[in-house]
């Protein structure tokens, strides 16, 4: 039997109650993915509204993935200790506050800071979802469960390239950033009314100490673990290609680069989504089955992805032809989910107490990769008066990095969590009936 499939004692039942609340929990991060990405389908307007240069622009998306990134790790530590609803409540009041500042930002300056509020409350809620979902739901269940949470993110996205792309082209900038914030005020009333931490008779043992010394603690302690340094390394060279390409840099090499109309450029990043969603749901299936699969997905995954790169910046003629950008886009879609793959190397190298922690850990990887890539792009669009092949070259410099380090973790990985599984088996052979 697979680690994956394995059932501990007091996993807690699932069931619909399950689905409902952690239902609750997605559509915060549902909402916090379409404020993240709103500006990925904005970059040209915002050109316009502050007058800005490439670089400039990518300051955007890299503040508020600083951000995103820097508070992982503390996000984690706060979800072990205080719990998803309060943590999630404070990611809702400040990614809402910061997407209707942005709505409302008559300078630069302002706008940047509204960005990085957006980011510190995004950066809230993805440990907390993946946390409820371990509360609510068995431990074979959580890699299918982490995947469905990404959909919901990928179906986030969709909205931003279907509906606040045509907002802004229909009713203007302040009308379509400061309508899209009422979604945070909906999730932020559901989340306060019916949200629960944990089902009954499953209330995690709360940490004894929270001063600095347990910090360090729960940060050493979980970095130890190999799986989590794996699972980081994973993240990052998974999630990053797609990222930067959704958030910020693909509508203009699309239009810019290869000549499309905004239309059509805005068709292929809604089928970066429709892939990811489709693949996600494979990808997640396959794993909850086939555990050893992981690390095969993955780095298929990075490789396909760069390949497709390749042969699309390498193109012969200046524009690459529509059928090679579709399957570019495609092939994007599976950055997602191939990241998510991420946590199920952390997951299971970590106790329950450690979980939240080694997520935000795990979390840093891919947005760490997403902000330097999208600065590079950015420094090397303006050195080079704009030339995309040259400045999305940067891809594969952070791919490299991030493989080198996976086949260098990924023996230690294995190694350390068959001891794990073996400990738990033996546990679970010992507990008294």
């Amino acid at each position: 039997m697979s680690s994956s499939s394995a059932t501990l004692p007091g996993d807690p039942p699932g069931g619909r109650r399950a689905l409902a609340v952690w239902g609750i929990g997605v559509s915060v991060y549902f909402v916090a993915v379409i404020f993240r990405t709103s500006l990925g389908v904005a970059g040209l307007d915002a050109v316009e509204r502050f007058q800005v240069n490439a670089s400039a622009l990518s300051t955007f998306s890299i503040l508020q993935l600083l951000v995103y990134a820097g508070m992982q790790i503390p996000v984690g530590l706060l979800v072990d200790r205080l719990g998803t609803k309060r943590v999630l409540t404070i990611g809702v009041v400040l990614f809402t506050a910061g997407q209707l500042g942005f709505a409302l930002s008559p300078s630069y300056g302002m706008a940047l800071a509204s960005r990085a509020l957006l980011g510190c409350g995004d950066a809230m809620t993805f440990i907390a979802v993946l946390r409820l979902g371990g509360r609510w739901f068995p431990a074979r269940r959580g890699p299918l469960v982490a995947q469905l949470a990404g959909l919901a993110g990928m179906a986030g996205n969709l909205v931003s390239t279907l509906v606040i792309a045509r907002l802004l082209h229909g009713v203007g900038w302040t009308a379509a950033f400061a309508g899209s914030a009422l979604a945070g005020v909906v999730v932020l009333v559901l989340l306060l009314l019916f949200l629960k931490d944990h089902p009954e008779g499953h209330e995690p043992q709360r940490p004894p100490h929270q001063g600095a010394a347990y910090v360090r603690r729960q940060i050493a302690a979980s970095w130890r673990e190999p799986g989590t340094r794996l699972g980081l390394w994973v993240h990052f060279t998974t999630q990053f290609p797609a990222m930067v390409f959704l958030l910020l840099w693909g509508m203009p090499f699309l239009v810019e680069a290869q000549g499309l109309s905004r239309a059509t450029a805005g068709e292929l990043l809604t089928l970066v989504v429709l892939s990811n969603m489709a693949i996600g749901l494979v990808y997640g299936q396959i794993v909850a089955r086939h555990h050893e699969a992981r690390l095969p997905l993955a780095l298929g995954t990075v490789g396909t992805t760069a390949l497709l790169w390749a042969a699309t910046l390498a193109y012969p003629a200046d524009r690459a032809p529509m059928w090679l950008l579709i399957v570019l886009c495609t092939v994007l879609g599976a950055c997602g989910p191939a990241s998510m793959i991420g946590f199920d190397f952390a997951r299971p190298a970590n106790p329950p107490e450690r979980q939240g922690t080694a997520s935000g850990i795990t979390n840093m990887g891919g947005f760490v990769a997403s902000m330097t890539t999208l600065f590079a792009v950015g420094v090397l669009l303006d050195a080079t008066g704009d030339d995309y092949t040259v400045a999305f070259s940067a891809v594969f410099v952070l791919q490299a990095l991030g493989v080198t380090q996976i086949l260098r973790l990924r023996r230690r990985a294995a190694r350390r969590e068959r001891e794990r599984l073996v400990s738990s088996r033996v546990k679970t052979v010992h507990v008294p009936a």
